[in-house]
């Protein structure tokens, strides 16, 4: 329910934030090249995907050197740094929490390294049985004490872990990868190999490219592009890619069964990434103009939420036959902050970020175009600062269905009680922004444009049904304990 004063039972707060996914994976294989600057490149494609921490792992084919902290990938490392970073083969990462609190001993790349092997491993996504792995861990340690306060701790364990015999890493990950259940995208390294493998679902994204002399496996194809990589292909569900002097070895660890994430194509992903072969900015204009035919309005100018809503917003415009300009000026600096601002500064919410074209928007009849509501405070901010600057009208359109349902596959809204659609129809959660009119794309629509077949896509935070089952006791964030055995 909305307050008395017609505000979301969750406070306006700058800390607002739109969903964010758990991180950003990068990994290069390439002889004579300063493969750490290259990651270090590769990260700054990738930085949207995890502002929290961020680390590269460099192997010169002796030893692995890890570098990582907390903040930016431009306030983690320098010349300095980087000219320490010598070697052959790089891993690299940029994460945001979802699973394992937000503290240095959570920042990947994991290491790892025992008398047989050593281990740099990167992870996008959210494991699902990890208490599950976590048994088998225990029970692998023979009566010690392991530190994994992450599912990403606990499956570097077990790599390494399983490495002694022949074949060594590979062989290990092929063993260990059928029991792991929920998303991962991999990157990880021995002193001589790179390694990439991708859940049976390919939840989240993962490609190939070529360099000149190597090979590079990313995130994003966005991330290949910055580093002058040819993208080759995707790294298919259920695979494991295997990368040295010998070339790329390719081996089938568990059944396709492809289910990639719905909202990587409304949001998460940067607009000149291709995922399934198609580009994400026309796939985003292109909801746009299914907006605008499902969800007309009578209107004088069509706007968008920059940068997210912007594609969407021109596909609006070119469906609807209503201008296209820009009402919102966006505060490009204001990122993530360690600093609380004060509460005279609380107040002002989304100015922080966004300012309104006053002679733009003054008594014009606006469509607002955002790519979702997640928590409606930003959306419920944005309509009262059209209207502050002379808005006639806000029709406020949305390019995905209503978020109702949690992720558990790697986008940070845990729980249902965080999201408004989850507990509110959308004529209330109208009323309660204060627009005019709302409306949101439709599910068919949404994965109509992106012109991958229906069965093939995640769509659990729009309708529930969850493809990988989650136990009760992996729902939501947790920070494991120390893994003793009790064997």
């Amino acid at each position: 329910m909305a307050k008395p004063d017609g505000r979301l039972t969750h406070d306006l707060d700058p800390s607002d934030r739109p969903p964010r996914d758990a991180c950003g994976v990068f990994g290069v294989w390439s002889p004579g090249e300063d493969v750490a600057k290259l990651a270090y490149y590769g990260l700054h494609a990738l930085q949207h995907r995890g502002q929290e921490s961020a680390g590269i792992a460099v192997s010169d084919g002796r030893r692995i050197v890890v570098h990582k902290e907390m903040g930016l990938v431009a306030q983690v490392f320098d010349e300095p740094s980087l000219t320490a970073l010598r070697g052959d083969i790089a891993v690299a990462h940029c994460r945001y929490s979802t699973t394992g609190s937000s503290v240095w001993a959570n920042a990947q790349p994991t290491f790892r390294s025992t008398p047989h092997v050593s281990l740099a491993l990167g992870h996008n996504g959210n494991l699902t049985n990890t208490r599950e792995l976590t048994a088998m861990l225990a029970a692998d340690a023979a009566g010690g004490t392991i530190a994994a306060t992450s599912d990403t701790d606990v499956l570097t364990e077990l790599i390494v872990g399983n490495a002694r015999g022949p074949g060594g890493v590979e062989e290990a990950a092929a063993r260990i990868l059928p029991q792991v259940r929920g998303a991962y995208s991999l990157v990880f390294m021995d002193e001589n190999t790179l390694y990439a493998a991708r859940d049976p679902q390919g939840f989240r994204p993962l490609v190939l490219g070529r360099l000149a002399a190597g090979w590079v496996v990313a995130s994003e194809t966005a991330a290949l592009d910055i580093v002058g990589a040819a993208f080759v292909r995707e790294v298919q569900p259920g695979e494991l890619l295997s990368l040295d002097e010998r070339g790329v070895r390719s081996r089938v660890f568990a059944a396709a069964a492809p289910k990639v994430c719905l909202f990587e194509y409304v949001y998460l992903a940067r607009p000149d990434t291709t995922i399934g072969g198609r580009g994400l900015h026309a796939t985003r204009v292109e909801i746009g103009r299914t907006l605008a035919g499902e969800h007309p309005a009578v209107a004088d100018l069509v706007i968008p939420v920059p940068e997210s809503g912007t594609p969407a917003a021109i596909g609006y415009a070119e469906a609807s036959g209503i201008p296209y300009g820009q009402g919102l000026v966006k505060n490009s600096y204001v990122g993530r902050t360690f600093i609380q601002p004060s509460q005279t500064i609380r107040q002002l919410g989304i100015r922080l970020k966004l300012n309104p074209l006053r002679d733009v928007i003054a008594g014009r009849r606006i469509v607002v175009v955002d790519d979702s509501i997640v928590r409606g405070n930003t959306q419920q901010a944005i309509v009262a600062m059209l209207r502050e600057v002379g808005a006639r009208e806000v029709h406020v359109r949305i390019a995905s269905p209503p978020v109702k349902w949690p992720c558990f596959y790697g986008i940070d809204f845990a729980t249902r009680d965080e999201l408004v659609a989850g507990r509110h129809s959308v004529d209330e959660i109208c009323a309660a922004i204060g627009a005019d009119s709302l409306g949101y794309v439709s599910l068919d629509g949404l994965v109509a444009a992106t012109l991958q077949r229906p069965g093939s896509l995640c769509r659990a935070c729009f309708d529930g049904q969850y493809p990988v089952p989650v136990p009760e006791s992996e729902r939501g964030k947790h920070v494991l304990e120390p893994v003793v055995s009790t064997a």
